[in-house]
């Protein structure tokens, strides 16, 4: 059976809660950028395409044609919904 004295119990708790705390600065700092860019929502890729019924490389190309405006943030890709809304109205979608 494993022991562990109190020590390294109080260690690993530490560690436990360093972690949980990063955690929910992450999370926060994403819940931050959804709901910025004037109030409005963002989705990244993963939202937009589960959204859409499309791929990433979809996504890709609407990008590259200008059919759609997004943002980069973090190194990471959002699109305003709203903005979103009005190119599904565009294309007939809605």
């Amino acid at each position: 059976m494993l022991q562990i004295n109190s020590e390294t119990a109080h260690k690993m708790f530490i560690q436990l809660m360093e972690r949980f705390d990063k955690i929910e600065k992450m999370l926060e700092r994403q819940n931050k950028m959804k709901e910025c860019l004037d109030g409005d929502t963002l989705l990244d890729n993963y939202d937009l395409s589960k959204l859409l019924g499309v791929t990433h490389r979809t996504l890709a190309r609407y990008r590259q044609k200008k059919l759609i405006r997004y943002y980069m943030i973090d190194g990471r890709t959002y699109y305003k919904a709203s903005e979103i809304n009005d190119f599904l109205k565009m294309k007939g979608a809605l």
